[in-house]
Formats: structure tokens, sequence, C-alpha cells
């Protein structure tokens, strides 16, 4: 019919044989009429229609703990972010692969080697890349020095602000307690997480198709456990004094999972969060200001599946009615 765009998604349609003519022409009845958006259209169509279309541009991007090659790494929230955000440098803060996990079984979807192709594809476009590995990456420390695809790989690295500021960049794992003394525990640590993570993956589906924005129940139980907060807390802290003994002004780091911009003993503690609980980053503006950017909500989600009713025009002629789809 001339009143509905075949543009817009993917149809199916059942046709009987034969039909009747109407005009010289063959009006097959149609048995029944599905309509389904097809996401890969919507998401074009938002684009092209200027839905979340806006390219931030920063100074520089800082993004850590992805987990790669993970079912809890939120890699569609990533892509998103990567396609409207660009910086002249980005830090890659550590544990973009999960080396931990994929030992244990290899899982790679499509998003996941469509975020290292969009990261390498900055990096030709003339961005600079910085990759500094994590623990859950540290099989990457073996080639600090190195460059590989034009991102430079390196143990920690200084961020020199707009306004003058050095910025100490480092994951952060060599601060941490239990990764220096009782990495077995680590292991079993990050065992449980990952249990709670498929949990919050399966929360998760539901608030997205009720409409809901991402909420990381994981973080929710972390942040509310006391010994959890008490581990945080003195990891910023030691963050901190660590960065004053090395006479820097700051210091951007990832690791906890918990994005974060203050003040400690005069020190400034930035922490970029991730890609798995907080879906955030963090950013410097072009005047100097570092900011988190929160990423927890793709505009262009695709509608679900639905039917469309077909009705005809009454024939002219006294020929048997078309079928009504319902």
């Amino acid at each position: 019919p001339e009143d509905v765009n075949w543009n817009q998604g993917s149809y199916e349609v059942e046709f009987d044989k034969g039909g009747l003519i109407r005009n010289g022409k063959i009006i097959p009845k149609i048995k029944e009429k599905k309509f389904l958006v097809n996401p890969f259209n919507e998401i074009k169509n938002s684009y092209r229609h200027g839905i979340n279309s806006a390219m931030n541009r920063y100074r520089a991007i800082f993004i850590s703990d992805i987990h790669l090659g993970t079912p809890g790494c939120q890699a569609a929230f990533l892509l998103d972010f990567l396609r409207h955000n660009e910086a002249e440098t980005i830090y890659l803060v550590g544990d973009i692969i999960d080396g931990w996990r994929l030992k244990k079984g290899w899982y790679w979807p499509q998003e996941h080697n469509d975020v290292l192709q969009k990261l390498l594809k900055q990096a030709r476009k003339g961005c600079k890349v910085i990759y500094i590995p994590g623990n859950h990456d540290e099989a990457g420390r073996q080639f600090i020095g190195m460059s590989f695809g034009r991102i430079k790989i390196r143990e920690d690295a200084i961020h020199v602000t707009a306004d003058g500021r050095r910025l100490w960049v480092t994951h952060g794992d060599m601060f941490d307690g239990v990764m220096q003394h009782a990495k077995w525990l680590a292991y079993v640590g990050d065992w449980l997480y990952s249990v709670i993570l498929v949990a919050n993956r399966w929360f998760n589906g539901l608030r997205l198709r009720m409409g809901y924005p991402y909420w990381s129940l994981s973080q929710y139980l972390k942040h509310s456990v006391k010994n959890a907060v008490s581990f945080i807390s003195s990891f910023e802290l030691m963050m901190a004094r660590e960065t004053k003994h090395r006479k820097c002004d700051g210091v951007i780091c990832g690791h906890i999972h918990k994005a974060e911009i203050r003040d400690i003993e005069g020190i400034l503690y930035c922490n970029d969060g991730d890609w798995v609980e907080s879906l955030t980053a963090l950013v410097e503006t072009k005047d100097g200001e570092l900011r988190i950017v929160h990423w927890n909500k793709i505009p262009h989600q695709p509608a679900p599946v639905k039917k469309l009713a077909y009705q005809p025009e009454p024939l002219e002629s006294a020929a048997a009615p078309l079928e009504t789809v319902t």
C-alpha cells in the first residue's frame, strides 16, 4: 500500500497463489504480514536525523577497565561513546583485554572486535593513543616501550593539562595490597565478581526491555559493603600519597571500577571508572577542565517487533474482498 513507508524496516509477506486483478495488475491475497524493525537501519536513521549525532571533541580521553573478552563488558555502550567523542590523545589505562578470563574460556563477540578496530582507526587518523597495561592484561607489559598499529605501550605516563598541571597516569594495581601479597585471593575475588556480573547482565536485560537505562547492581552491592568501601578509601589514599612522592599535581587511574574526581591531601585524585559497571570515561576539555562522562544509555536502541495491520481499499468489482490481517 502507498501509505506504508517500506524503507523503515524489514518486512515479511506471505502470499496465496492466484489473486485479484485491479487496473490490469495482479493483487495477491495476503495471508499474514509482519513488520520487523531492523536495528541496524534504526541506528543509521538515528545518526542521519541527528539523534545523538553531535561529536564531542576533547583534549584527552581516559578509558580503563573495558574487560574485552568477558560477557560483562558493555561493548555496545563503549562503541556508541567512541562514535560520538573524539580527542587529541586517548589513554587506555589498563584492563582493556581480560586475559584472566580468556585463559579459562574463549569469548570474543564481534562487538569486542569492533572496539579494537575503532581505537586502531582513531590512531590511524592521527589521534595519539597510549596503552598502559593493567593486571588483567599484564601480558602486555612485556611489550612496554613498543608500538603496535600506532598505539604506544607504556608502563605509565605523565599527562600535562592545558592549564599546566602534571598528572600521573597509571592503572593502579601496583598499589593494591591483595594483588601484591595474595594474588590467589584476587583470582577468587575475580570469580565471585564474575558470578555477580552474570546476575547483573540478566537484571539489566530486563531493565532495558522495560525502557530503563543501564544501572549496575554489582556496583551498588560493592559500594554498600563496608569492607569494600574501606578498601576503596585505602586505595585512593595510597595513590594520592605516591603521586605526591612523584611530585605530580594529580593522578589518573582505574582498577577499582569507581569513577571519582576529588582532592586527597592536596592531590587531585581521578579515577576514570570502567565499562563493566559504571560505564564512564574521564575527559579533559580544551581549557583543561577534567570531567567524568557517564554513558549509560544508547538513545537509538531498536524498537520491539511490531505487527502492522493491512486493510485494503474496497474493490469496485464484485470480486471477493482481500483478507484483513490482524
